[in-house]
């Protein structure tokens, strides 16, 4: 047994039903409305949880039992970091309440650098003194910067991550340099147009899509050293 809507013509002759179906094919569709920032976080997180949660209760429930202690430590451990990483990266996308009034950048900065979970000793900041001042008075600059960090921090592989922050010509710039960065992945992911279905990507799928909405542009080069760069940047109005 089924529980579901009737939708059957109760009386209409099966010449007029095979009439309406072929009606209706050629009517036009509506189309599929766009997926929501929050929609996405949670289809991506439903996603990306599974695993890691899996390991980590399997290694928990062996702890007491098994020998291999030392090795199940680190696994959850590991599992319990990967998930606390998500976590940051869903809280910078979807963003948190809003604060209200404006901030300066540094304080911005100061911020993102402790909300992406970087080790001082990982992270080189160079914030130049005019771009310091400048006022910040909307959330999405602070997710914008976090979700660049976290991105380096979770996939860098503990490579060093040089921030640096200029003011020029009416516009800041917040560049991102660190070496190892395969650069067409990233830009795959700068370039899509609806959020990936699980958290790879999702941070810089929502980098560019909240600088495009802040009438910004994004920018990449990659050095005689290797080490690639992104830039964001925003316009000081």
């Amino acid at each position: 047994m089924t529980l579901a809507a009737d939708t059957r013509p109760a009386t209409l002759p099966a010449l007029l039903t095979d009439l309406l179906r072929v009606v209706r094919s050629h009517l036009p569709h509506p189309a599929a409305e766009p997926v929501s920032t929050g929609d996405a976080l949670v289809r991506a997180l439903c996603h990306d949880m599974r695993s890691p949660l899996a390991a980590l209760e399997a290694a928990l429930e062996r702890l007491e039992d098994d020998e291999r202690r030392p090795e199940l430590l680190d696994l959850a451990r590991s599992q319990a970091q990967h998930l606390a990483s998500m976590l940051r990266t869903a809280n910078a996308t979807g963003g948190a309440p809003e604060r209200r009034g404006v901030r300066q950048l540094v304080d911005v900065v100061r911020a993102s650098v402790g909300a992406s979970g970087l080790p001082d000793h990982q992270l080189d900041v160079e914030l130049d003194a005019d771009a310091a001042e400048v006022t910040v008075a909307d959330a999405r600059v602070q997710r914008i910067l976090t979700n660049l960090l976290e991105n380096a921090h979770r996939h860098g592989r503990g490579q060093p991550v040089r921030l640096q922050v200029d003011r020029r010509g009416g516009w800041v710039d917040l560049a991102v340099t660190q070496q190892g960065v395969p650069a067409d992945q990233v830009l795959g992911h700068l370039n899509r147009t609806t959020p990936p279905v699980d958290l790879s990507g999702l941070g810089l799928w929502s980098v560019q899509r909240q600088t495009r909405e802040l009438g910004g542009r994004l920018a990449w080069s990659r050095g005689a050293d290797g080490a690639f760069t992104l830039v964001v940047r925003l316009p000081d109005r």
